[in-house]
């Protein structure tokens, strides 16, 4: 066999091997997700988190440049060399594939948290309505509590990093409770692609070969504290976003500092009355007036952010990761983001917020 078919050959045996662990999340589980990768993404946080800049992002700039030149050098070679530049495109992918799911990817296949947590996955309109009634006096409750003005909007009064250091307390507590979502060595980052994630309508992102949490410096203030919680559960080896949704909620609301209690519980809240209005408009204009206007200022900030960047790029990038979403175990695609109100209204049934 000529080595250039080496690679690609490489590239079957190891999706044949990966859609085999899909079916022993349990040897997943214990043997990656709680063992190797444990292991290895603390050795690359703890080299990269010295760094200050975001050594993914110039690596991936870096890849992106690589492929813009090879493309050029080879645009007149496809015609009579078409099997030699496609067995080097699968060749590169086979690397790519491997290292992915070598140092996080694997992830993507660990045994689904609902079950780790003995959380219900069904829950009933009227589950929905009584949660989101309890959220929005919690969030009123918080928002209040900040500005001491319902009327007024919440702002955050730190730097980014100061955001970033105070992260660690929500983490710190959490894992008290719930030792697997303990988290250790920090390595959190605002992304040098901050502009081209605006676009592209993403907050954030881990990048899987460094494991560095990237978080869009340009965000309403207000969520970034949200964001970066969410980041750090993918560090932490949670691939699910609904799950990650899940956990970034569960260490702000168990910090100590009420603007990230104020990020988690309005982030929850906006999605809990997209799930109001989309299953019973007249429930959600009930809702409504029950806001504190201060809540829907901080909405509209949002709102109003995102409309400045919206255009055909972020619904091309939506459409991709929404297929990548689907193909990696996550079979709702990007609508997982707001499954995680399954987890939220199951696991508060019958407790108290916070």
């Amino acid at each position: 066999m000529k080595r250039k078919h080496l690679l690609p050959l490489f590239l079957v045996i190891q999706i044949i091997i990966v859609k085999v662990l899909a079916f022993f999340p349990e040897v997943v589980e214990k043997f990656y997700s709680n063992g190797l990768y444990q292991s290895l993404s603390k050795v690359e946080r703890l080299f990269f988190g010295k760094i200050p800049f975001s050594v993914g992002d110039i690596l991936y700039g870096l890849l992106i440049i690589y492929l813009l030149i090879s493309i050029w050098k080879t645009r007149k070679t496809w015609k009579n060399q078409w099997k030699d530049n496609l067995l080097k495109i699968l060749s590169g992918f086979s690397i790519f594939y491997f290292f992915f799911h070598l140092l996080w990817g694997l992830n993507y296949y660990r045994i689904p948290l609902f079950e780790k947590m003995n959380i219900n996955r069904e829950y009933s309109d009227d589950d929905l309505f009584a949660f989101t009634q309890k959220l929005i006096a919690k969030t009123n409750e918080v928002q209040f509590a900040i500005t001491h003005d319902k009327n007024q909007k919440v702002t955050v009064p730190y730097s980014q990093d100061v955001v970033f250091s105070v992260t660690q307390n929500g983490y710190d507590n959490l894992a008290k409770e719930y030792p697997y979502f303990r988290y250790t060595v920090p390595c959190r980052k605002k992304s040098l692609f901050s502009l081209p994630l605006t676009y592209m309508g993403f907050g954030g992102y881990l990048n899987p070969f460094t494991n560095e949490s990237q978080v869009n410096d340009k965000l309403p203030m207000y969520g970034f504290p949200n964001v970066i919680c969410h980041e750090m559960a993918h560090q932490i080896g949670y691939a699910s976003e609904s799950e990650c949704n899940f956990i970034g909620f569960m260490a702000c609301i168990k910090n100590d500092d009420l603007h990230f209690q104020y990020s988690a519980y309005s982030n929850a809240l906006r999605y809990c009355l997209e799930n109001v209005i989309m299953k019973n408009e007249a429930k959600f204009k009930e809702f409504k007036p029950t806001i504190n206007p201060g809540i829907l200022e901080n909405f509209k900030e949002s709102e109003l952010f995102w409309e400045q960047y919206d255009t055909f790029i972020d619904k091309g990038f939506h459409t991709f990761y929404d297929q990548f979403l689907k193909a990696n175990q996550q079979k709702d695609g990007l609508d997982s983001y707001s499954k995680f109100v399954d987890l939220l209204i199951n696991y508060y049934k019958g407790k108290e917020l916070r």
